[in-house]
């Protein structure tokens, strides 16, 4: 078995017990992910289960072992040091490294990516905002705030975007949202499903639903949000993550 596919399998696994209530990675939602089939997926976990990676229980699903979730934390680690790499020294747009990155996350060794590491200085986040692993497995720490989740007139800068389709980062391209991106809540609309905020001079309206994926900060105190997190900012929507 290589150890691609093992990387592959292990990565996803990690991604969808992010997402799911129980904490485990169904056959069919995993069989999906990979786009195999679920009698596929299921052999694939009992040779992850025999190489100590994987914990199953029948009918219910898989988990990481400790073995497992550092294994899933290093190509994790791979994958955005290159994301970042490629846009901040080969001046890649963040709707373009994706699937760049999941070529090369298994050609890097984890030396090449130690040294990424050093020459970026030691970043803590990719060009998305998603949080990169430490060497040693852990992963930095967050207060998630959804945009949607913020009052009129409240000040924020954006940290994160979850859902990367290229699609939706063009867009956010286009108005003026990036990681750093500084704004202003102007209203909202809970009826049209719709919000508008201020960044620089331009108001920018925008479905909610796409406000849900802009994770922020608020700075210096601002005017608290309604809620202190969503569950699409606390990291779920896995299906979204890289």
């Amino acid at each position: 078995m290589s150890q691609r596919l093992f990387e592959d399998y292990v990565k996803a696994i990690y991604h969808i017990c992010l997402d799911s209530e129980t904490g485990l990675a169904n056959t069919g939602v995993l069989a999906r992910r990979i786009g195999v089939s679920d009698g596929t997926a299921s052999t694939m976990i009992r040779n992850l289960a025999e190489a100590h990676l994987v914990e199953f229980t029948t009918y219910e699903g898989a988990r990481l072992t400790e073995s497992g979730r550092l294994l899933a934390m290093r190509v994790v680690r791979r994958h955005r040091l290159i994301e970042l790499f490629l846009t901040t020294v080969l001046d890649m747009d963040w709707d373009e490294v994706h699937e760049e990155a999941e070529l090369l996350e298994h050609a890097v060794s984890d030396k090449l990516a130690d040294r990424i590491d050093k020459f970026l200085e030691q970043p803590t986040a990719d060009p998305h905002g998603d949080p990169i692993p430490r060497p040693d497995g852990s992963m930095p720490e967050g207060t998630p705030i959804s945009l949607d989740a913020l009052e009129p007139e409240t000040h924020f800068v954006v940290c994160r975007v979850l859902d990367q389709s290229a699609a939706l980062l063009r867009y956010f391209s286009t108005v003026g949202v990036r990681v750093g991106t500084r704004g202003q809540v102007c209203q909202k609309s809970d009826i049209a499903g719709v919000i508008s905020i201020r960044l620089n001079d331009q108001v920018v309206t925008m479905a909610k639903t796409a406000a849900e994926t802009i994770v922020v900060t608020i700075p210096g105190g601002n005017r608290a949000a309604r809620k202190s997190s969503s569950p699409q900012a606390a990291g779920t929507q896995g299906h979204r993550r890289r």
